[in-house]
């Protein structure tokens, strides 16, 4: 799929769009003849007017005239080659600013933990299997120091592997252009700190470690986003984060979603049956066994 993007009133480079989104973006007069727009495969930025067949619009406003179209610089902040995400630019103060509830983060969280616990197991198989063989070959060689050793080693794997692997996916994420782990960006959230900024790689480590707080109050550190004034978790408020939309500061704060959204729906409802199932079959591993020895 060709990515598009265009360059805003304030010369920051927003996307990537499809086409299709372009043209709807177009259509809802978010765009005018003159606006910039670019995509993979132009060698320079232009008028949407010029694009308008492309993309299959009509447009009411006529073209600037080509030798008033300024062309970005290489280095310009949205030149093709360089250009950063929206998600990537620096907050615009001002605008509203949607709050991410309790349920939008509870269904990122639940893609989250999926996606973490299946790069573990992943990583840890292979790790299991290539140091059970190598230890299993160093015992029977009678080499007991190195074999004794690789069985430590894989024990330290089994504990220290999770917490590795999870805080390099929440602090690299959400430290990203993105500032969203892949669950908040299926969501359509992301993570700042308390002015709209984006987060530091050590920032976003602190805040990884925070989590640690939710654990320990038996999961009320998470509860309370869902009451707190700016739905902060427990987590956010030690370290100075907030979950927000992820049109949050930027130049397009009206296209927020404010409701849940299908996406929110749909994972929820998903998490609802499986931890039901899950609960089903534990209350199952209980009572079946009492009631056969009655």
């Amino acid at each position: 799929m060709t990515h598009w993007y265009y360059a805003d009133a304030q010369g920051q480079r927003q996307g990537p769009f499809s086409a299709e989104e372009l043209a709807g973006h177009a259509r809802a007069e978010r765009l005018a003849a003159h606006s910039l727009v670019w995509r993979d495969g132009l060698e320079t930025w232009q008028p949407l007017a010029a694009m308008a067949s492309e993309l299959d619009v009509a447009l009411g406003t006529p073209a600037m005239p080509a030798e008033s179209a300024t062309s970005p610089a290489a280095d310009a902040p949205y030149a093709p080659p360089t250009a950063p995400l929206a998600s990537e630019q620096q907050p615009v103060a001002g605008g509203d600013v949607v709050l991410a509830g309790f349920w939008r983060r509870l269904a990122a969280l639940f893609i989250d933990s999926m996606v973490v616990g299946f790069a573990y197991y992943l990583v840890l198989i292979v790790a299991v299997v290539v140091l059970g063989i190598g230890g299993s070959l160093l015992l029977r060689n009678q080499d007991s120091t190195e074999g004794m050793a690789a069985m430590f080693g894989m024990m330290a794997l089994v504990y220290l592997l999770y917490p590795v692997i999870s805080a390099a996916y929440y602090a690299g994420f959400e430290s990203s252009g993105k500032q969203a782990t892949l669950g908040k960006m299926a969501v359509g959230i992301k993570v700042t700190d308390t002015e709209g900024r984006r987060l530091t790689l050590g920032r976003a480590l602190l805040r990884w470690l925070a989590v640690f707080l939710n654990y320990i109050t038996l999961y009320v550190g998470y509860l309370i986003a869902a009451f707190t004034e700016r739905k902060q978790g427990l987590h956010d408020m030690v370290v100075g984060t907030l979950v927000v939309d992820r049109w949050a500061y930027t130049a397009h704060p009206d296209w927020q979603q404010r409701g849940l959204g299908t996406v929110t729906k749909v994972i929820l409802a998903i998490a609802g049956v499986l931890y039901g199932l899950m609960f089903i079959a534990v209350i199952a591993a209980i009572v079946v066994p009492m009631a056969l020895q009655s």
